[in-house]
This record gives C-alpha cells, structure tokens and sequence, in this order.
C-alpha cells in the first residue's frame, strides 16, 4: 500500500501555487503548511512537496484519479494556468490498456503528471 509521495521543488511558493491549482479540482486540500513543506490530500496528506533549490526532475511520473471528466479538465486548465506546462490536452486515452479519460502536463520543476478517471 502507498504512504505518501514527496516531490522536491526549487521553489516551494511557485510549486504550491500550481499544486493548489491543480489538486483543488480533485476534492485535496492542504493539511501541512510549513515553511518547507506542503502537503496535500482529501482526508490526510500523502503528497508532499518539499523545497530543494537546483533540484532537478528527473524521469518522475504521477498518475491522480479523477472524480470525474470535468475534474480532470479543471485540474489541467487550473495546473496549465498556474505554471505548469501542457503535454497532452484533456481527452480520451487507451494508454493503460483500459479506456479512460486522461489530461498530462508538466509541474514548473518538470515533473510529469497525469490526471485521469476510468471510463469502463
């Protein structure tokens, strides 16, 4: 069973603006607000973002369910209007061999994120 994920950022107030923006949509909210770190979740907080200047992303990929197709679409608009960067717009995907609605962008670290919801 996964505990928590934590993702190092190199700047903690730019990060927690996109988090915010792209977790709200998915029912998170923050539960730690310290100076280092943030951490987010629905009824406790299993993604941490820690600050870490010069560090870099590399090859780190997270996959968020989705309530539903418009909380997908909420959190990409809401990730891509708040610092991240589009990799591929909200819309259907057979990428996990099961059809399911996907959106991907990138953190302003460069971390990967999917948001998705199954559709079977």
């Amino acid at each position: 069973m996964l505990h928590h994920i934590v993702i190092e950022v190199s700047d903690l107030p730019r990060a927690s603006s996109f988090y915010d923006a792209l977790l709200s949509p998915l029912g998170w909210r923050r539960h730690v607000n310290e100076t280092k770190a943030i951490g987010y979740g629905i009824s406790r907080p299993i993604l941490f973002i820690t600050d870490r200047p010069g560090v870099r992303a590399e090859g780190t990929m997270i996959s968020l369910g989705a309530p539903g197709i418009a909380a997908v679409k909420a959190a990409w608009e809401g990730g891509t209007n708040s610092g991240g960067s589009n990799v591929a717009q909200p819309g259907e995907t057979s990428a996990h061999g099961s059809g399911s609605y996907s959106a991907f962008l990138r953190d302003p670290d460069g971390h990967d994120i999917e948001v998705t919801v199954s559709q079977d």
